[in-house]
């Protein structure tokens, strides 16, 4: 199946407009409200993504990186690197004021999106998406992967605060395209006969339908045909973005999700996760 780029960058600005307009909203009790993110509040998480732009702009744009981790040529290296790096700016931001976090987001907002816009959608990029199983990644996957780390931790805001969403046709939509882009990584070790077909549903008009075929070299995503699956996996908008950004276990998931066919090639999909830490 020939790779068609998903185009998110004119969502960018809309995300950010949705970000500054539901924290000026919130009361000093909401800040404080736990989110998804685990140990974070809402606050630490409006700190991570402020970290995410000022993090972009210095390593990416200015060329500067400050730090780099033990073991870069690992996955596990990384990771450790980066659960620290995230840990150390959430626990230091905790000094900030709302009202400078907003003001910073909006700052940084900007110029990460001007410099966004600067790439070259097909050139290599400077980090690959790992968690698709890349060991190099084009520009326009690298954006399409920002966008979802922008857009699910703006969503657990909203979750946690009660606020309207981002579970929307042109938002959703590009996140659901993007993550599900790693699915063959997900299946990687799973053993099945070449020509097996797994599809994954999401439900709801924001949803849609992804076949995943298993052919000599692997697994890999092709556009929906009438070939029988051999598993078909449903799930909701709302448990599918929680469940690849580890806002939910697959164990707390599997009570909200339908299978049909084989269980066992079902239940891989569950295992999909689309961020690094």
């Amino acid at each position: 199946m020939p790779v068609v780029p998903i185009e998110v960058l004119p969502l960018f600005p809309v995300l950010d407009q949705r970000l500054t307009e539901l924290l000026r909203s919130l009361s000093p009790a909401d800040w404080q409200r736990p989110t998804l993110a685990r140990q974070w509040t809402v606050k630490d998480v409006a700190a991570h993504l402020l970290d995410g732009n000022l993090r972009t702009l210095s390593m990416l744009r200015d060329g500067y990186f400050g730090e780099a981790p033990d073991d870069p040529n690992s996955y596990q290296g990384i990771l450790t690197f980066l659960n620290r790096l995230n840990a150390d700016w959430v626990r230091a931001a905790r000094r900030l004021s709302p009202v400078v976090l907003i003001e910073l987001l909006a700052q940084s907002g900007a110029e990460y999106i001007e410099y966004l816009n600067s790439l070259d959608p097909f050139a290599p990029a400077t980090f690959a998406v790992a968690w698709a199983g890349e060991t190099e990644s084009r520009n326009w996957f690298h954006i399409a992967r920002e966008y979802t780390e922008k857009w699910h931790h703006q969503q657990q805001i909203h979750a946690a605060v009660g606020g309207p969403g981002l579970l929307t046709p042109e938002l959703f939509g590009p996140f659901a395209e993007t993550i599900l882009r790693g699915l063959p990584h997900a299946y990687r070790h799973m053993p099945a006969p070449e020509g097996t077909v797994v599809h994954v549903h999401i439900t709801t008009s924001l949803g849609g339908t992804w076949q995943l075929r298993k052919g000599q070299a692997g697994w890999d995503l092709q556009a929906p045909d009438a070939a029988a699956p051999a598993a078909m996996v449903s799930l909701s908008p709302d448990v599918a973005w929680q469940l690849f950004t580890k806002g939910m276990s697959p164990a707390e998931a599997r009570p909200h999700v339908q299978l049909a066919g084989s269980l066992l090639l079902g239940e891989a999909a569950l295992g999909l996760l689309a961020v690094m830490a």
